[in-house]
Order: C-alpha cells, then structure tokens, then sequence
C-alpha cells in the first residue's frame, strides 16, 4: 500500500429499504492533499462521511484505514486510530470556554482511566494538545473565553480545534465554509492549507470558488453515485458535471 494513502473506500454502499443514499462510491485520500466532495443537498455527500467515519454501516463495500480494513469498527475506535470529523452544525459546548473545548475533546482520546484520583483538567498531555490545536486554529487568544460567545467563523475555527485535540491523521470535514463571510472563508481556507502538509483531509462543501480554489481532487456526487472525480480543470470542463451540477447546458 502507497504509504501516503491513509484512507480509501471501495464500492460503498448504504441502503435504507428501497432507497440507496451512497451507491458504489470509491476514493483515496492522500497525505499532503484535500480531496472535495461536491453535489446538490440530498446527494449522498454527508451519508459518505458517516460511513467512513463509522457513524453508520455499510451495506456494500469497505472501508480502509492505514492500511486496515475497518468497516467493522465503531466510530470511537476509528477516531482513536486517526480519524477525525466534523459536522454541518456545530457541535462545541458552549458554556464552556475555547481551552475547556478542546481539553475535554482531547481527554476522550487520551484517557488515563487507571489514574482517577488525578484532577483531569490538570492533565499536562491534554492540556497541551489543546493549546496546541487552539493555537493551530487561531483561538490561542480566546482560550478563556467561552465558546457561546464566539463569532460564528471562530465557533468553525473551534470545532476544527477540537477535531485536531485528538491529533488525527485524516480530517473529515463537513461544510465547514456554511455560513461565513468573505474574511472567515478566507481564514478558514488559510488554515486548510497550513493543515494539509501532515494530514489527508476530505472536503464536503458548497462554495465552489474554494473548491477549485484549494481542492487537488474533486469527486461529484448525484443521488449517491459518483458522476465524475478529477482535479479542478478535469471537473469544471466535464459536460456530465457543468449539466447535473454547474446548472449549464
């Protein structure tokens, strides 16, 4: 196996009863690289990203993970692995500061369950974990702050930070980009860059000026099959894509 592949899956499949959400579908994911996934809502994008993350079972299909075939494993194992996600919709704690985010992200991967009688929020390994991711991010000046008060584009900022928390090798990212304005994209963007070196990342997003933009692989989806998959030259001029997806003729 190419060693700079840290995730793949082949023919995918998830079926609830008469309907196929993710049909056949198959990707690598490179070290070094952001792979984007593009469609209309209801194409299967975020079906795909739970069932590589393990939120869900294939029907068909397989996933591999460093090498290992890891369709039967929960989402907590593969996320111990190196897997990291996520979501459409923030999933931080908002009563709770920037630095306690990422702490309690970065405690549930790390755990010391032979050491209760040690105070967790003083754990030095996850503690630096977190400051670490925080200030990866961007947030190392809003540690004490608490997440609710955060601008949107910093609570996107933040979920990412508590993804990194658990030190992944593979992100998965769902519309991260949702929501922003022109200044937050264009952060958010400089930290996919910055992220891209020592990770595999998987790109779910809408805004097509940032796909083309930092994308070296872009796979289209429609009604959970893939249409077409390519770089951003190949996918822009694909007629297939520039009728189902660009609204071209």
């Amino acid at each position: 196996m190419n060693k700079d592949i840290l995730l793949k899956c082949q023919n995918l499949t998830r079926r609830w009863e008469g309907v196929i959400a993710v049909n056949d579908v198959s990707l690598v994911l490179e070290r070094g690289s952001v792979h984007a996934v593009i469609g209309t809502n209801g194409a299967g994008k975020s079906t795909l990203i739970n069932l590589l993350s393990g939120e869900i079972e294939p029907s068909a299909g397989y996933v591999e993970l460093l090498g290992e075939d890891v369709s039967n494993w929960s989402q907590e194992r593969r996320a111990r692995a190196g897997l990291g996600r996520s979501y459409q919709r923030n999933t931080i704690y908002p009563s709770f500061t920037v630095l306690e985010n990422c702490r309690l992200s970065a405690q549930s991967q790390f755990q010391n369950v032979w050491a209760f009688w040690r105070d967790a929020k003083n754990d030095s390994k996850t503690l630096s974990l977190a400051r670490e991711a925080a200030n990866l991010v961007g947030l190392s000046d809003v540690l004490d702050c608490q997440a609710d008060y955060l601008s949107h584009g910093q609570k996107r900022q933040l979920e990412i930070a508590m993804c990194l928390s658990t030190a992944p090798k593979i992100l998965l990212l769902d519309e991260p980009l949702a929501g922003m304005g022109a200044e937050e994209t264009e952060r958010m963007l400089n930290l996919l860059e910055k992220l891209k070196p020592e990770h595999a990342i998987l790109l779910v997003e809408h805004d097509m000026d940032a796909v083309f933009r930092i994308a070296e692989r872009i796979t289209v989806m429609v009604n959970g099959s893939v249409i077409a998959s390519g770089n951003a030259t190949e996918v822009r001029n694909n007629p297939v894509v520039r009728t189902a997806y660009l609204g071209e003729h």
